[in-house]
Formats: C-alpha cells, structure tokens, sequence
C-alpha cells in the first residue's frame, strides 16, 4: 500500500477529513523549502503538495505565479524538487509528498528517468496539470508499476466520460477543482460541490480532494463534511508572502494549525 493510500485508511479509521497542502518549491528562497515542509507536517497537513517552478502556469492564479517567479529568479527546476524530497525524507519517511506541476519539465527529462528520480528521492506522486488522462494511460501504468500515484484533476465542467477515465487511470485521490477558473480565485459553493462529489463518486472509487477556494477553517469545515480531503494551496503561499524575512515556517506552521483545528471540530 502506499503512503497516500496508507494515510488515507488510517485517517479514515480515525474518522478525519486529510489536510493537502501546497508550496512552490524554491520559494521564498531555496534554502527555505524543506523546512517550510516540515512546518507544513507539524501544523497538521497530511498530505504535501510540492509545486514544480514553471514559467507559464496555466491553473494557477497570481498568487502561486508570483510563486513561481520567485523560485525561478533563483533558477529552481524540477531536478532541486526532487532534491528537496530526498532532504525531507531524511527526518520525515510517512508523510506522502506529491510533485504537482506541467508536463513540459517532465518531457525535457524524460518520463521514465520523472518515475526513476520520484522514486529515488521518496516522492509518493505527481500531479500534471497538462496530462489528459486519456492521452497518458501508458504513464499512469509505468507510475503505477513503480508505486507512484498519477493523481488527476475534475472540474465542474467534466462530462461523465472524463471523470470515468480519470477512475480507470488514476491514483491516490482525485482532486476536485471547485471553480471555474484559477487557483485563489473567487468563493467556494459548499453546496454546489456537494452535488458534484455525489455524481463524481458514482465512478471514482478513490478519495477526492477538493481545493481551489478554500481560504479559511471555516469553509475547510464545510467542504470537509462532503469530501476526503480539503487542499490549500494559494493561502498558504499569502502566508509566506506576508511574513517577515525568516519567518515564513513559523506562519506557515501557525495557519495550518488553524486549519487542522477546524477540521477537527
């Protein structure tokens, strides 16, 4: 079974909503992502989304743009991600990290040497925005053989097809994109997205994570009552943004915590 998996069942059994979080890796600086990780882990996330530094992201809002600029001024690419893994695994062997990023990096290095360097460095599994699942079968199988999980994205606009094909070839959870539009944009319809998990679940037999305007413990709450998994991602980052110079672990530490606090109410 694999991390994802195993954490999973064990907050299931506990009766707990997972928390995903998501950072930019080389942002703020270089130095600074792996122990922005760790404070991630001890304000209570469960699961790690390590963003992959692109310059042309076409998901995110501007927030995680910004992100990604500041990381790649310090010229931080796929290859420091998985450095960053391998350094976090070093202290940290149960937490599921899951590189989140486009295809393009993955394609300049190669999609086997992407499986081999993931599993070497302790990575648990990716999500590539740009990836159709119908176009990336043999990936998913080959990620799948090496216990990795392809995670994949749904919309509210996914027809019966897509989200059929997203169970027959995904992994680890689905993530639920909430809005019509980027990441930190606009306002979570809880029950608009309760209506769409219910038709998702119909084929999806993994978790589902829903993120994308989830922006305080609040709406986390109620987004969890109907989902697996709540995941933030452009809030975490104004955290980041926000902080002093050297204090972005501790900010970050402190808003997670508020979060996990919510959940478990």
């Amino acid at each position: 079974m694999s991390r994802i998996a195993s954490t999973f069942a064990a907050l299931k059994e506990q009766k707990k909503t997972a928390l995903v979080t998501f950072i930019t890796a080389g942002d703020p600086g270089p130095d600074e992502t792996v122990p922005l990780m760790h404070a991630l882990v001890a304000g209570g996330a469960d699961i790690l989304e390590l963003g992959v530094p692109f310059s042309d992201p076409m998901a995110e809002g501007p927030v995680i743009q910004r992100a990604c600029e500041r990381a790649l001024v310090f010229g931080v690419g796929i290859r420091d991600c998985f450095d960053y893994v391998r350094e976090f695994r070093l202290t940290n062997q149960t937490t599921p990290v899951v590189l989140m990023g486009y295809a393009n990096p993955i394609e300049r290095i190669g999609q086997q040497s992407f499986i081999a360097q993931s599993l070497e460095a302790g990575a648990d599994g990716a999500i590539v925005v740009d990836y159709p699942p119908e176009e990336c079968e043999d990936f998913a199988a080959r990620m799948r053989a090496a216990g990795l999980d392809l995670i994949f994205l749904l919309a509210p606009t996914s027809t019966e097809e897509r989200i059929a094909q997203v169970a027959k070839v995904g992994g680890g959870f689905s993530y639920y994109v909430s809005l019509k539009g980027v990441t930190g944009a606009g306002n979570i319809d809880t029950v608009e997205v309760a209506e769409r998990l219910q038709g998702i679940r119909k084929h999806v037999q993994l978790p589902i994570g829903v993120g994308f305007g989830i922006r305080d413990g609040a709406t986390a709450r109620a987004v969890a009552e109907v989902a697996d998994a709540v995941v933030i991602g452009s809030r975490v980052i104004q955290e980041i943004e926000n902080a002093p110079q050297g204090g972005a672990a501790a900010a970050v530490q402190a808003f997670v915590a508020g979060i996990r606090t919510a959940l478990d109410a």
